[in-house]
C-alpha cells in the first residue's frame, strides 16, 4: 500500500485538511490539502507552550514554582476564559500551562505570553509590548522548524480584526513532532484532569482542567484541540506505539521507536476522523517498513523537523 498524497494550491472553506505522518523516520502517510495556508484556532497553543517549556529550560526556571500574573489586556480578550482570570490574579507558570493545553485557555495563554515576553524584552534591553515580543519568538522558532507557510499573529489563536494566524496541516505537524520531543510540554498534553489553583484578591481558588482532547489515553498522548468559525474544528494527535525491536546482523538488536501524528484542520468530525486515520496511519507505515523503509523522493515523502535548541 503506498503512501496517499493529495496535494492541492488552494483550498475552499469547507475542505478538510489533514497529515498523517510517522514522527520518528518523518514518513509521510496520508496527506490531503496538507500545504494549505488556513487559520488553525487554538493549535496556536502548541507553539505558544513550547516555547514557553523551552525558555524555561533554557533559563533554568522551574515552572512548577514560577508564578506569572494575569496582564490588564487579559480584560480585553474575547473567547474562554473559564478560569475567570482578571488583571493581577497569580497562579503557577505550570498550572498556567495546564490551563492553556488541556482547557484550551485563552487568558492563560495570554499570561504566560506577557511574562515571558517580558523577559525576552529585559534580555535584550528593550521596552515594548511584551505579547508581541512573545510572538515574535513564536515566528522564529517556526522558521527554525521550517514551518514555512506559517505566520502567528497572538499567543491563542482568536481570530482578532488584523491578527488572524495561519498555517497548514503540515507545519503543524513539524510543530507537534518538535512538541512531542519536549517532555515538559508532553507530561501536560497527555493528562485527561488536572487541578490548579489561582491566587487572587479573595485568596486561592482551585479549578478543575479537563482535557478538550477526549482521545487521551495509555497510547494518545496528546497534543491539542482548537475550533473557531474560521478554523473550524481542527485537532493533532500523538500516538505512542510499542519500539520495534529486531534482531541486528551482530547479534545485537535494533531498537525503533514508533509515534504516529495526526493533524486535521476545518474537519467534519475531528476525533472520529482521527480514531479512523490512526489504524489506517499504521497499516500504511508497516507495509513501508515491511518493504525496506524504501525513499524513492525525500522532499515529498519524509517530513523533515530540524531541532532548534
Amino acid at each position: 500500500m503506498a503512501a496517499i498524497f493529495t496535494f492541492s494550491a488552494g483550498l475552499a472553506p469547507g475542505n478538510e485538511a489533514l497529515m498523517v505522518v510517522e514522527a520518528h523516520s518523518g514518513k509521510v502517510l496520508i496527506a490531503t490539502n496538507s500545504t494549505v495556508k488556513r487559520p488553525v484556532a487554538s493549535l496556536t497553543k502548541v507553539a505558544t507552550a513550547v516555547l514557553v517549556v523551552d525558555w524555561a529550560e533554557a533559563a533554568g526556571v522551574d515552572v512548577a514554582t514560577r508564578e506569572v500574573v494575569v496582564p490588564a489586556s487579559v480584560a480585553q480578550l474575547p473567547g474562554a476564559n473559564p478560569m475567570k482570570l482578571v488583571p493581577g490574579e497569580r497562579m503557577s507558570m505550570l498550572d498556567a500551562l495546564s490551563s492553556a493545553v488541556m482547557g484550551s485557555d485563552n487568558a492563560a495563554a495570554l499570561t504566560l505570553a506577557d511574562h515571558v515576553g517580558r523577559e525576552f524584552l529585559a534580555r535584550k534591553g528593550r521596552s515594548g509590548d511584551p505579547v508581541q515580543a512573545f510572538v515574535v519568538e513564536m515566528n522564529h522558532l517556526a522558521e527554525a522548524l521550517e514551518m514555512g507557510k506559517t505566520k502567528f499573529t497572538n499567543p491563542h489563536g482568536l481570530e482578532l480584526p488584523s491578527s488572524v494566524g495561519l498555517s497548514t496541516a503540515a507545519d503543524i505537524a513539524k510543530l507537534s513532532i518538535y512538541a512531542m520531543r519536549r517532555p515538559g510540554f508532553t507530561f501536560i498534553s497527555r493528562q485527561k484532569v488536572r487541578e490548579v489553583t489561582v491566587n487572587g484578591a479573595e485568596g486561592a481558588r482551585t479549578f478543575k482542567v479537563n482535557n478538550t482532547n477526549e482521545l487521551v489515553s495509555e497510547t494518545i498522548i496528546g497534543l491539542k484541540t482548537g475550533t473557531t468559525r474560521a478554523a473550524g474544528e481542527c485537532l493533532s494527535v500523538a500516538v505512542e506505539r510499542a519500539p520495534l525491536i529486531r534482531p541486528k546482523a551482530d547479534g545485537s538488536k535494533g531498537v525503533t521507536p514508533r509515534r504516529l501524528i495526526v493533524v486535521l484542520l476545518n474537519s467534519p468530525d475531528r476525533f472520529g476522523r482521527a480514531k479512523a486515520l490512526i489504524p489506517r496511519g499504521w497499516a500504511i507505515y508497516d507495509e513501508w517498513v515491511r518493504g525496506g523503509a524504501v525513499v524513492e523522493n525525500r522532499k515529498r515523502e519524509i517530513l523533515s523537523v530540524p531541532d532548534p535548541r
